[in-house]
């Protein structure tokens, strides 16, 4: 497979991927959110550095088909992957190019057709309701699955897979399950029981309710897969919500009416080393408030390799977007990409002219410590920051919230706070309304 990647000089070079790496590719904000994940041979592949344990490697199918929803497939796959586990991902489409919901591009590594005489430990299904339709009606991965089942292995779904794809094919019944919130009275046909839980466990099969549920989904895969001690050594860096049933809120500090274009203009920087979590959820929420998000790459290069080796294509050059005027510039985490970001002569002097103009900026995870707080940035100013990152920053003394807005600046902690600062962000931006609507509709917060 050729990747085709765009160098400063506006030169096209083409290079012959040797490994099956996961490409997302985010274009400017005027074209929808494009991911791709890089085609290869059909082969499963061994995900461990340990010959022995790479015999031992838990082989899970992640499913995907036009109108996929790309969140559930992007967090199940990104937290299957840290627990060590050989992600597959097949397309039921006629085309290893999926188009996924929001205009996001899924190319997947096989066809349903490649995998279906192949034995895995998982097959979990993401929702959206075009894509759980077309997964439903292949028939090839029908009799995967229903064969997957009859030999009592481990199945799961969530959003409107549940509803749309499980239940028709008679795999809830006697079951306990739960489905997106507006399926809920479509899945009771299909099962003995529905409850509301954010997600469900019922013998061999996990159910869940939609993206703002789905770490904890793909958590509890971990724990059904291999056990609760890799669960719970996956779930503690990403510092995952306990509570959700109080409404989103975020810990604002100084309160000031945040004043912007309509729509919001927004740059979001990446470099090789960023969480592709945090700027996905990030670029992905803002982008269905409506705002104007431009992404942009730090590199010599638009594509970027990220640190679950997820490879992002940025919409520019930051050399280009320094030339244009954003209401808020908001960095993702990610140890290497936050290093890069330090390093970067442009970025700093941007986030500069922003402070100083009293403009909006803000950074997630690693970010605020190792970007923000060496270049001045957190003067006199109150931000968290990851947990393990949080003895760099001067002032320590609000570092438990997850979301902080001091000001013109905001800060979050972690993978598992990205929705949360996300929606802060469409708060200060758009309206409390709008963040509420947005956080039910994602079921961030309990319907």
């Amino acid at each position: 497979m050729e990747s085709h990647i765009r160098k400063k000089e506006g030169e096209k070079k083409h290079t012959q991927m040797a490994l099956p790496l996961r490409h997302l590719r985010l274009f400017p904000h005027t074209l929808p959110l494009s991911l791709t994940l890089t085609p290869k041979r059909f082969t499963p592949s061994l995900s461990l550095s340990s010959t022995a344990l790479m015999a031992t490697a838990h082989r899970v199918l992640v499913p995907i088909a036009d109108g996929t929803e790309p969140m559930e497939a992007v967090i199940t796959i990104d937290v299957l992957r840290r627990s060590g586990a050989d992600v597959t991902v097949a397309s039921a489409s006629a085309t290893l190019a999926v188009q996924a919901l929001h205009g996001v591009k899924i190319l997947a590594d096989a066809s349903i057709s490649d995998v279906a005489s192949t034995a895995f430990d998982l097959v979990a299904l993401p929702g959206g309701l075009q894509g759980v339709e077309n997964l439903r009606d292949s028939k090839v991965l029908e009799g995967l699955v229903k064969k997957h089942v009859e030999e009592g292995r481990l199945y799961a779904a969530v959003c409107a897979a549940p509803a749309v794809v499980l239940g028709p094919w008679g795999l809830l019944n006697g079951l306990k399950a739960t489905c997106y919130p507006a399926l809920m009275e479509k899945l009771a046909s299909y099962t003995a029981t529905t409850v509301e839980s954010r997600v469900q466990v019922d013998g061999r099969v996990v159910t869940s309710r939609g993206p703002g549920t789905t770490m904890e989904f793909s958590v509890a895969l971990i724990e059904q897969l291999i056990g609760k001690e890799k669960a719970d050594e996956v779930a503690s860096p990403l510092v995952m919500r306990s509570n959700h049933d109080d409404e989103h809120t975020f810990k604002d500090l100084n309160p000031v009416q945040w004043t912007v274009d309509n729509p919001p203009n927004i740059l979001v920087p990446i470099a090789n080393g960023s969480e592709e979590m945090e700027a996905v959820i990030i670029i992905d929420v803002l982008r269905r408030a409506k705002a104007k998000v431009v992404v942009a790459s730090v590199e010599d290069e638009l594509e970027i390799l990220a640190s679950r080796k997820v490879k992002l294509e940025a919409d520019m050059f930051l050399d280009e977007a320094a030339k244009l005027s954003f209401d808020l510039i908001v960095l993702p985490g990610g140890l290497g990409g936050a290093q890069a970001f330090a390093n970067s002569e442009t970025l700093v002097s941007l986030l500069k002219k922003q402070r100083e103009s009293n403009k909006y900026y803000g950074a997630i995870c690693a970010s605020p410590a190792l970007v923000l707080e060496p270049h001045g940035l957190l003067k006199d100013k109150k931000a968290t920051a990851f947990p393990a990152m949080c003895s760099k920053l001067s002032d320590q003394s609000e570092v438990e919230n997850r979301v902080i807005v001091d000001g013109n600046l905001i800060t979050s902690r972690g993978p598992g706070t990205s929705f949360e600062f996300a929606l802060a962000i469409v708060e200060k931006l758009f309206g409390r309304e709008l963040a509420l609507e947005l956080a039910k509709t994602l079921v961030v917060t309990r319907p």
